[in-house]
């Protein structure tokens, strides 16, 4: 069968994988100049890495068991971390039982009840409910105002933005959830991992099998329109139209809306129009990341979260106390993410603005920091990292399957009851690649 997968991100790449180990010709078509999508990398001085940071948590055993089977399990490295939270310019070390007691901003009732509220969480099993209250309101009402105010709401600052005020209570529930888990199968909490040589190798272990089995990846394709008729599902870019018997479309839901057939999504549009809803009302949250390239670290956290709404980066996160610096030419990486609506004028602003006003913000951190061993400074940003989970989310999202059964759609935005993470992403992959093979068994019988 021929299988065409829209995106050469992590989701586009592990499902071409998929089909292409199953004996399918799969044609990867990606529109930026290489592969990786969120989790590419960059140059950064004369060693290659992550453009955006990355971990994995011992209890991803989705993402550990795909890296088993392209056999990098024993390029997988652990290493202990320790987290920090910077409030009223100081930097508090978080990083046990014991010193979370000792944390000077919260009392010890409220101390009890943020470790009622991280239990309470990590037992719900039915999420749906969740959907119709703001993370704030539930956080509120199960951990109180005191949690709230000096804990949470910098923690949400952090991952969403002030989009935080919208979201529901689910993204706050998947979050606690995934660390929980992971406490409950680590040894050691506080141990994240990465792959020696960071996504790049990973990329490249796929696209090496993608090609070994008579596959491809074109890279620098637009997608413009993609229709279907009698003779397959065809995917036009400026270069070239190709016929497939199979796409899966792996793009933003934004993007995905501007390129397919109406017809196709026919089902789709009755649905919201009937709740009252128009098209592309699924929002996306970007980022800009700064990464400093170090001679010396900048502090010994792997994550630093900032309770101070004058700092212009949102976190910090020393990506050097979890990768080797023997992986990164003897320098230390430290990412300085702010996250933006994708929708927002000052994620488009340029390089030089973010630079200027997050150095500054790094002296006010670090005042004793030699801003000398600063060797580099580069600024990355997404438009679209992931979905805006919303008041009742779950009712927004597309269906795998459109209108024509061999058009089908796999995106992040499908993303319901989960974070997102490249775990959550190879699970989605697994998941859908299993019941789209079970149901073309069925047809293939009938």
């Amino acid at each position: 069968m021929r299988v065409g997968v829209i995106g050469g991100g992590l989701m586009g790449m592990a499902l071409a994988r998929r089909y292409a180990a199953d004996g399918h010709e799969v044609t990867v078509i990606e529109y930026a100049e290489q592969i990786g999508g969120l989790a590419t990398w960059s140059t950064f001085e004369n060693f290659n890495w992550d453009r955006f940071y990355h971990v994995i948590l011992p209890s991803d055993q989705n993402l550990i068991g795909f890296l088993k089977e392209l056999d990098m399990e024993d390029e997988l490295e652990w290493h202990r971390t320790y987290t920090g939270f910077y409030v009223d310019e100081k930097l508090h070390s978080i990083s046990s039982n014991i010193e979370f007691l000792k944390f000077p901003l919260l009392s010890l009732f409220s101390k009890i009840r943020l470790g009622f509220t991280m239990l309470y969480a990590s037992r719900i099993a039915a999420w749906k409910p969740l959907e119709s209250v703001t993370c704030e309101e539930w956080l509120r009402k199960i951990s109180g105002n005191e949690n709230v105010e000096k804990l949470w709401k910098p923690l949400l600052l952090a991952k969403l933005g002030p989009s935080y005020k919208r979201v529901s209570a689910v993204f706050i529930w998947s979050y606690i959830k995934r660390m929980f888990s992971a406490r409950d199968k680590s040894a050691s909490a506080e141990h994240l991992g990465h792959v020696r040589g960071g996504y790049e190798s990973i990329f490249r272990k796929i696209e090496s099998h993608i090609n070994a089995s008579g596959g491809r990846v074109l890279l620098k394709e637009t997608v413009m329109r993609v229709s279907c008729d009698e003779t397959g599902v065809s995917v036009h870019t400026p270069q070239r139209k190709l016929v497939f018997d199979e796409v899966v479309c792996t793009s933003p839901t934004n993007v995905l809306e501007n390129i397919v057939d109406d017809e196709l999504l026919d089902v789709g549009q009755t649905e919201r129009q009937a709740q009252g809803r128009s098209r592309g009302l699924v929002e996306y949250l970007g980022v800009v990341c700064v990464v400093l390239v170090t001679r010396k670290p900048l502090t010994h956290y792997y994550v630093v979260n900032i309770a101070d709404e004058t700092i212009p980066f949102t976190g910090l996160i020393g990506m050097s106390n979890v990768v080797d610096v023997k992986n990164t030419d003897g320098y230390h990486l430290t990412y300085l993410p702010r996250y933006l609506l994708s929708t927002d004028p000052e994620i488009e602003k340029p390089d030089s603005y973010f630079k200027e006003t997050f150095l500054d913000g790094v002296k006010r951190m670090f005042p004793e920091f030699p801003m000398q061993d600063i060797v580099s400074t580069h600024v990355h940003r997404a438009i679209k990292v992931q979905p805006l989970q919303v008041l009742d989310y779950s009712s927004m999202v597309p269906s795998v399957s459109t209108n024509d059964p061999r058009l089908h759609v796999l995106n992040t935005s499908q993303f319901v009851n989960s974070t997102l993470n490249n775990n959550e992403v190879i699970g989605a992959v697994d998941r859908f690649y299993n019941e789209t093979y079970d149901v073309r068994s069925a047809y293939d019988v009938i």
